[in-house]
């Protein structure tokens, strides 16, 4: 089962997440979500469990909890939903009217 952990503080790693998480079962995966351009924490990130019934504990156990500093915010991640492809600002070309 996938976590979301939210309202992390910029310098909680991987490893931090992972011991975090791991009092409450076995852990897969500790992931901290960074920029792709400056390397940087973006303040979220994700935990996969074995079990569910270890995850819906970590998620008992964790939400509003303290990790460096921050409550953070832990809930089950839900599937990243589609974005809608365009882009032109609302005119056809997306150019300015002269």
């Amino acid at each position: 089962m996938k976590i979301f952990v939210g309202n992390l503080s910029r310098d909680v790693s991987d490893e931090d997440l992972l011991k975090a998480f791991e009092a409450f079962g076995k852990v897969e995966t500790a992931t901290v979500v960074k920029d792709k351009f400056s390397g940087e924490s973006r303040g979220f990130g994700f935990v996969e469990m074995s079990s569910e019934s270890e995850a819906q504990s970590a998620i008992s156990g964790m939400n509003g909890k303290d990790l460096k500093g921050r409550a953070v915010n832990v809930n089950e991640a839900r599937p990243r939903e589609e974005r809608g492809g365009g882009g032109g600002r609302g005119r056809p070309g997306g150019g300015r009217r002269y």
